[in-house]
């Protein structure tokens, strides 16, 4: 019994200490370039980021290159991907479809907050040279992604 009680106490302690670092919510502000983790309604930490290739503007349909607007949530986690660690965005919504479905596109998928291509084709470094998606320093990406938890809300500001 007292081995049982002390494995639930540790579980418990490393589960609060582990809560404690994640975040309520993602900001982002296009416009300005930012991504903010927020907790307890304070930005604690922020960074700064590269857009789709055509950033003003919600994202209407796949190769539009535009990041979308709107509230999100983290859907997914990913170290297997094109790029140096990935969180994947709930994009497209059912509004999302609607609204390409009336310019007869697709809405596209599988957008993301990212680090770098795995794979460098090109070294010259551009501004906003992502498909939609929002591109961090793997440095930086590798931070962020310790502090989300699949279902994190994410609000992507003009």
């Amino acid at each position: 019994m007292k081995k049982f009680i002390i494995l639930l106490l540790v579980c418990t302690i490393s589960t609060s200490a582990y809560s404690e670092n994640l975040i309520d919510m993602i900001i982002v502000e296009k416009s300005k370039r930012e991504l903010k983790l927020i907790k307890n309604g304070i930005a604690i930490k922020e960074f700064i980021i590269d857009l789709g290739f055509d950033p003003v503007g919600h994202k209407y349909f796949k190769g539009d290159g535009r990041t979308p607007e709107g509230l999100y949530y983290i859907s997914r986690k990913s170290t297997n991907s094109d790029f140096y660690l990935s969180l994947q965005i709930s994009y497209p919504n059912k509004w999302d479809i609607k609204n390409a479905r009336s310019f007869n596109k697709n809405a596209g998928n599988y957008i993301m907050i990212h680090g770098q291509p795995n794979i460098i084709k090109n070294k010259k470094i551009i501004k906003d040279w992502t498909n939609g998606c929002i591109a961090l320093t793997n440095e930086d990406v590798k931070e962020i992604y310790n502090y989300v938890s699949i279902n994190t809300p994410i609000y992507i500001m003009p």
